[in-house]
Formats: C-alpha cells, sequence, structure tokens
C-alpha cells in the first residue's frame, strides 16, 4: 500500500479537530438559549452516562486494533481475518455494554426521569462499534474522515436550527446529536469495504487479543478517572462556583491540547506498521521528526496561552470568569507533559506492546492525582486543581520516558534534539516579549490578543531559522520542493 504523506494526515486531521471544535462555539450559545438550564442539563447529564457505556463497548479495541492491524494491512487475507475477530469481540462488549445499561435504568430509579434522553443517546453504542474508525486509521486514509466529518455536521447544524426551537426540544437536539454518529457510522462500514471484508466469526482467538484489550481498557479508565476526578472532588469539596471556575481552565486547556494532538495523532498507525514489522530505523526517523514537531508546535502554544490567558478567558466567558486565569495558566504547564506522555506512549510503548508498563504509570498518576486533590483542595481551591493535573501529567511523562529508554534514548539525547530544544525555548523568550510589548499598548484585548499571535508567529519562525533549527528548515525545504514541482 502507498504510504500517505504524513504532512498531509496531520492538516486534515487537524482540520477535522478544529471544525470539532468549531461547530460547538457555533451551536453551543444557540442550545442554551433555546432549551434553558434544565434542558442542557438533562442533554448533558443524559449525554455523560452514556458515555460510560461506550467506554465500556469501546474497550481497548481501537488503539489495540490500530497497533496490531497497521503490520497487516498489506496482506489481504491477514487484515480481513484479524479484523473480522476484532469487530467480533467490539459486538460482544457492545452487547455487555447495552445490559449493563439496561439493569441500570432499572435498579438506579432516579435515572427514569431521563430515561427518553438516556435511551435515545444509547443508540450510538451499536452505531460506534459499526462505525469501525479504526480501519481508516489503519489504513491513514484521513481525507475520508475529515470529508465526512464536514458534511455530517453541517447537516446537523441544519437539522438543530430546524428542529430545536423551544425549550421542550432537549430530545430533538440529542436526536440530531445521534443522527450525526450514525450516518457517519453507516458510511464507515460500507466505505470499509474498499479496505476489508468483515465478517462475524466464532473462531477467535480469545487468549492472544483479549489480555492486550482489557490492560488498554484498564489504562482508558484510570486515564477518565483522573481527567474527570477534579471536577468530582472540587464539587464535593467546594461549591459551583469554583466548579465553574475550573471548567472553563479545563476547557481552554482541553481545546488546545486536542488540537495538538490531531496533528500527530496520524502518525500512530505509520509508526505501529513500522514497529510491527521490525524496520527500526524508518520508525526512529518518524518518531525523531514527531517528537521534534512536537517541541516546535508545543513549546510556544504553551507560552502563549499562558501569556493570554486572561484575554482568552475574557473572549470565552466574560468577566464574571476573569477569576479561572491562575488555573489556566498553571494547566498550560501541563501541556508538555500531556503531550509527551501520550506520544511516547501510544507511538513507543504500546507499539511496543508494553501496554502493561502503561498501564502501571496511569494508575499511579491516577492516585497521585486524586491524594494532591484531596490534600490541596481546601486551601487553593481551583488553582490546587490545576496543580494536581500538571504533577500527575508530569508523573505520566516520566513514567513513560523509563519505560520507553531503551528505544527513545538515543532519540532524546541526540544533538538535533537538544539544538532543538534550546532553539525553540529561546524562540518562546520571543513570544513573552511580543506578548508583553502587546500588553502594554493595546486595552482591547480581541486586538491585542490577534496582533499577540501574529507577531508571535512572526518572531518565534525567524528566532528558529536564525538559530538553525533543523526542524523549521525540514519544514520550509518541503514546502520549496512543493513549490519546485509545481
Amino acid at each position: 500500500m502507498k504510504n500517505r504523506s504524513l504532512g498531509l494526515n496531520a492538516f486534515l486531521n487537524g482540520l477535522k479537530s478544529i471544525l470539532n471544535l468549531l461547530f460547538p462555539l457555533i451551536t453551543f450559545p444557540y442550545v442554551s438559549r433555546v432549551l434553558g438550564v434544565k434542558g442542557v442539563g438533562i442533554y448533558n447529564y443524559s449525554n455523560s452516562i452514556v458515555s460510560y457505556f461506550l467506554l465500556i463497548a469501546a474497550l481497548g479495541i481501537s488503539t489495540y486494533a490500530i497497533r496490531e492491524g497497521a503490520k497487516y494491512r498489506d496482506n489481504k487475507e491477514q487484515i480481513n481475518k484479524f479484523a473480522s475477530e476484532v469487530f467480533t469481540i467490539n459486538i460482544w462488549s457492545t452487547l455487555v455494554s447495552y445490559v449493563l445499561l439496561l439493569a441500570c435504568l432499572v435498579i438506579f430509579t432516579n435515572l427514569h426521569d431521563y430515561i427518553s434522553c438516556i435511551l435515545i443517546f444509547s443508540i450510538q453504542i451499536f452505531f460506534t462499534t459499526l462505525g469501525t474508525e479504526w480501519i481508516y486509521s489503519i489504513y491513514e486514509d484521513y481525507a475520508y474522515i475529515t470529508i465526512r466529518s464536514i458534511i455530517f455536521q453541517v447537516i446537523s447544524l441544519i437539522l438543530l436550527f430546524i428542529f430545536v426551537r423551544n425549550k421542550n426540544d432537549y430530545l430533538n437536539y440529542a436526536a440530531i446529536t445521534v443522527f450525526s454518529s450514525i450516518g457517519s457510522s453507516i458510511f464507515n462500514f460500507v466505505h470499509a469495504r474498499a479496505f476489508v471484508k468483515i465478517r462475524l466469526t466464532w473462531h477467535i482467538p480469545w487468549k492472544y487479543h483479549i489480555v492486550p484489550i482489557l490492560v488498554i481498557f484498564a489504562s482508558n479508565v484510570a486515564i477518565m478517572i483522573y481527567v474527570s476526578s477534579d471536577i468530582t472532588i472540587l464539587g464535593i469539596m467546594k461549591n459551583t462556583y469554583v466548579v465553574g471556575l475550573y471548567s472553563v481552565a479545563a476547557k481552554v486547556y482541553t481545546i488546545v491540547k486536542n488540537l495538538l494532538s490531531s496533528l500527530l495523532i496520524v502518525t500512530v498507525p505509520r509508526l505501529a506498521m513500522l514497529m510491527g514489522k521490525r524496520r527500526m530505523n524508518e520508525y526512529n526517523q518518524v518518531l525523531t521528526r514527531v517528537t521534534n514537531m512536537l517541541l516546535l508546535f508545543t513549546l510556544p502554544a504553551m507560552t502563549g496561552l499562558f501569556m493570554l490567558s486572561k484575554g482568552v478567558i475574557l473572549i470565552i466567558s466574560g468577566r464574571p470568569f476573569l477569576a479561572a486565569t491562575p488555573s489556566l495558566q498553571i494547566l498550560c504547564l501541563a501541556l508538555i507533559f500531556s503531550l509527551f506522555s501520550w506520544v511516547i506512549s501510544d507511538c513507543v510503548l504500546i507499539p511496543a506492546k508494553r501496554e502493561k508498563l502503561v498501564l502501571i504509570g496511569t494508575v499511579i498518576s491516577a492516585i497521585l492525582n486524586i491524594v494532591l486533590n484531596i490534600v490541596l483542595i481546601p486551601f487553593w481551591s481551583e488553582k490546587a486543581a490545576a496543580l494536581s493535573t500538571v504533577v500527575a501529567e508530569a508523573s505520566m511523562m516520566f513514567f513513560n520516558l523509563y519505560f520507553a529508554r531503551d528505544i527513545i534514548k538515543s532519540i532524546i539525547t541526540s544533538k538535533d534534539f537538544k539544538n532543538n530544544l534550546l532553539s525553540s525555548v529561546v524562540g518562546c523568550g520571543g513570544i513573552i516579549l511580543i506578548c508583553w510589548l502587546c500588553d502594554i499598548g493595546w486595552q482591547n484585548w480581541i486586538p491585542k490578543i490577534v496582533l499577540s499571535v501574529v507577531l508571535s508567529i512572526g518572531i518565534y519562525g525567524a528566532i528558529l531559522v536564525f538559530l538553525k533549527n533543523t526542524t523549521i528548515y525540514s519544514v520550509i525545504n518541503n514546502i520549496k520542493n512543493k513549490f519546485l514541482k509545481n
């Protein structure tokens, strides 16, 4: 199979992530005004309940399928057999998820008020399994995923303005959300025939598949616990005002983190394929490029967001949420730890079949996060929750570094990596200077942020070129070559 351009894949996946962020920014102000507090509350609560059962149905299958399937993708017979086995396991986990959901609806009477909305959302569980999104990651078909995503988001937006007109239309809103998922999944399943032929099978080597799947699932559960524990513990130990402040800071942090990770996630199947086929020279070349690109984008994003946190909070949430600024500034520091941790986990340890070590690091980091929250929140409120996240993400990164040291030591100790790190740090100094000057010279936050971002990109790029950053030179040369070919 012809390898697709990692640069093009990164662009397409980044575009999809940007659209996934923009559409809620368009729809949420409309929905919140039409449905009101109660309608939005029912919608979000029902969705949150179903999300746990989506996690159960998914197990760790997507991550496992990308890792294992990537090395079979050039062999039709093997990939058809593998995909059918994994899909059948996913169908069984989906059935278990539905049984558990129905049991909860019967046992917990407080869910009865939300049963209609929960049942609508629950349709997603089956169709998410049917969608087999992991096939498109294995074959790096991000163009299809992006186009499909845009089409269904536009359709959903139109349906939203037609069918959600008053505060009793929260079920319509839930149905529109589910429609987007169903439509995407059906198209996925049909289009997947271009790559593999999936059939249900009774002949599954359960011992071979189930252990790594369950280990990855346990890691996903641990991650979900320590991602969600901040807000849960804040709600128990403090009040809704503090939770609201932290939620805004965490939302901005998550948006930036997801956007940056979307540029890198396209490398996972490529790296899994190269390691699976023991093509270690090529693997090291791609991983070196990924780590250098991570430095190139994450450090300036972290620095810029830290400097502009106050303005970002003001524009997104308004003056009542200004007290969230310190929390966002603390969370900015977690970006570099979180993204490096994710790269080492998904691009090194899991392709190397060391998912048990990932689980160990995740569980320890989750426990650390929860303990720090319990100890510090009474004193520092939402700032303590932000700090505990930074410490947990740093802990996870250092555990992953230790567990992967034999594979990545040559990369992170290389002269190129050190030079790129130094030039990026100096470039971030330029960003700090620009943001400080713009803060002195402008009062209105919108032009201040726009000017700060534009000038920061310019000064950062200029410093990298001046200091001969190899990654930026590689990007410039690639652009030149493409223009010369055209």
